[in-house]
């Protein structure tokens, strides 16, 4: 099989010849101890000699947002008097759609990340703390410039699907929304100033024929049969030392959506030997399989010794499919 054929072929429930897997996409500075080791000097050859069945082609854009801007915010008036909201529609797409139509057999992930919980968390409010104070002080405020950067975002990705067509497979979105031990505010608030935003992003990838795969790290165990309703189609990237997220945990949603990730980057991939790894690897396929494997963060640090990312990759190519 392919690797989109596979992993069109895990997410649809039907048999494999063995899970999938996806080394992620390693820091800048994990690159030149990868290629030492792996003997290749390019992102590709190491995928390929990896057994990868997922390539991730993200759609770059314009700074969305000037760092506090939205601080001092009064009223959705002073959201547009105060910031050039940009265009996407001045965006070249053709470096990304050259690298789709390079990546043809694999399960493509593509599209803008759409990132507006992390936007207003890390830019927008000046920080978490202001963010989420505003939403109790100011909600007219949070919801004016989620409303705006998350039309952007559906303007950009509509645009950039329309030209892209089938030469994708999955829509990856990203919001980190927990912690090691919880998500960061209660179901109640997700659901007024995150939620409502978030479906639409996910329709959109629906709508245009795309699986959508949310990227959603820490502990977020107590939103997923939310997320689910929603619609995501894969869940990346079980971040399993955080509450909740472990394999076992998650069996209950089994069949209800494609897993990819599982495979602890916070002390196992870097500090396990690759034996370790090759049993977790096994392991997890046994309760949660068949899924995608890979690390539990898609961007490998440093600290990850090349030898563990050999063994993961070898424990999937030694494991057949259901």
């Amino acid at each position: 099989m392919t690797g989109k054929e596979r992993v069109m072929a895990i997410c649809e429930g039907r048999p494999v010849d063995r899970c999938g897997y996806w080394t992620g996409s390693p820091h800048s500075d994990s690159w030149p101890r990868l290629y030492e080791y792996f003997d290749c000097n390019a992102p590709e050859a190491l995928y390929r000699k990896l057994g990868d069945d997922i390539r991730w082609i993200p759609v770059g854009q314009q700074a969305l947002h000037a760092n506090g801007c939205f601080a001092e915010c009064e009223t959705e008036a002073d959201v547009d008097r105060i910031f050039q909201w940009p265009d996407p529609g001045e965006i070249d797409f053709s470096p990304w759609l050259e690298e789709l139509k390079k990546a043809e057999g694999y399960y493509r992930l593509s599209g803008n990340l759409s990132m507006f919980f992390h936007d207003n968390c890390f830019r927008g409010f000046g920080g978490m703390q202001d963010y989420f104070i505003m939403m109790y002080t100011h909600p007219e405020v949070v919801h004016a410039v989620t409303r705006r950067a998350n039309d952007y975002y559906l303007k950009l990705n509509r645009r950039f699907f329309e030209l892209a067509g089938d030469s994708m497979e999955a829509y990856k979105i990203s919001h980190d929304f927990g912690t090691q031990r919880d998500v960061m505010m209660s179901p109640e608030m997700f659901e007024e100033f995150v939620f409502p935003y978030l479906k639409e992003q996910i329709d959109l990838g629906h709508k245009y024929g795309y699986h959508v795969l949310m990227h959603c790290c820490g502990a977020i165990r107590k939103i997923l049969p939310r997320l689910l309703e929603l619609g995501i189609d894969l869940l990346h990237p079980i971040q399993a030392r955080a509450d909740g997220m472990d394999a076992e945990s998650l069996v209950p949603l089994k069949g209800k959506v494609t897993f990819v990730g599982g495979i602890d980057t916070q002390e196992l991939l870097v500090n396990g030997s690759p034996a370790e790894v090759e049993r977790e690897v096994r392991r997890v396929i046994s309760v949660l399989g068949p899924l995608v494997i890979s690390p539990s963060h898609e961007a490998l640090l440093p600290n990850v010794p090349p030898e563990n990312v050999e063994a993961m990759a070898r424990a999937v190519g030694a494991a057949k499919g259901r």
